[in-house]
């Protein structure tokens, strides 16, 4: 802690195809995505309250945890007796970065931000109108 801020540094290298293959497989099982989701809604969150948000054993929690954090995924940090968990956007960046040019990246983004605005408009529109059923 510096004057008030607090500062983390992540050392940063090229990613590598087993690199990628480790962050392919962490982020193919939707429990370890909801992980990720909670962790990132919620920096700090220590594993605890992480593991009492599944239905599955704390040991089971553990792996998923380590299989994101063999995957840079997630940092850990010994807070005293919690460890809090930080997830990392480094390793997606650096896939996005391998497949995509300023101006794809530009582009890919405008047509996700239509596609979710349609997708809201569509959600409103479902629930100002509910369907009747027959």
């Amino acid at each position: 802690m510096t004057g008030g801020r607090f500062y983390v540094t992540y050392a940063l290298h090229m990613i590598d195809n087993r690199d990628m293959d480790a962050v392919f497989q962490a982020l193919s099982n939707e429990s370890r995505r909801r992980m990720l989701d909670i962790v990132k809604e919620e920096p700090g969150i220590g594993v605890g309250a992480l593991a009492s948000t599944f239905d599955v054993s704390r040991i089971a929690v553990m792996k998923h945890l380590a299989v994101l954090e063999d995957a840079g995924l997630l940092i850990s940090e010994k807070d005293g007796r919690t460890r809090r968990l930080y997830f990392n956007a480094a390793p997606i960046q650096m896939i996005h970065d391998r497949w995509t040019t300023e101006y794809s990246a530009y582009w890919a983004g405008e047509m996700t931000r239509i596609k979710y605005l349609a997708e809201a408009k569509a959600d409103d529109a479902a629930h100002k109108h509910p369907q009747r059923r027959k």
